[in-house]
């Protein structure tokens, strides 16, 4: 069995890889037009400078600096746990907020980050942003179990 650790390092890394690889095709593809999929789904570029459903938006420093201060903390925290299942969400976590804050700091969008998922009744979203969602709920789940053992 491998440790939490060594679990979180690599569902973090895969989420970053995978993130950024759709970004960049999200960038080269969606740049002139959107991509209607099935129904109210399709693939729209957008430059978001905030976080969530646009919150922030217009204070990317002090956005990447609360984002950087809470992934610091999940870490600290992470070299606690002993169950796979929240190494699992933790690295989901991880990576999706270190994908978004790659977009911030690496990328010349002016400290935004790139969404291109847009469903019509949804704020516009990414990878990442997906990532993040669903590594809490794992999470949550976790942690409501009697010995937080999922997976």
């Amino acid at each position: 069995m491998r440790s939490p650790r060594t679990v979180v390092a690599f569902v973090a890394i895969c989420v970053i890889v995978i993130d950024q690889i759709s970004k960049s095709l999200a960038e080269s593809n969606l740049a002139s037009h959107s991509v209607k999929l099935v129904g109210p789904l399709s693939l729209q570029l957008v430059y978001n400078s905030g976080v969530a459903f646009s919150i922030g938006t217009g204070n990317t420093v002090l956005v990447t600096v609360v984002e950087i201060l809470v992934i610091l903390g999940i870490i600290l925290y992470v070299r606690t746990i002993k169950a796979t299942g929240l190494a699992v969400g933790f690295g989901l976590v991880i990576g999706g907020a270190l994908g978004n804050i790659g977009d911030r700091l690496f990328r010349h969008n002016g400290g935004s980050v790139i969404d291109f998922i847009h469903t019509g009744f949804w704020p516009t979203f990414n990878l990442a942003d997906s990532a993040v969602v669903i590594g809490l709920v794992v999470i949550l789940l976790g942690s409501r179990s009697r010995r937080a053992r999922i997976i």
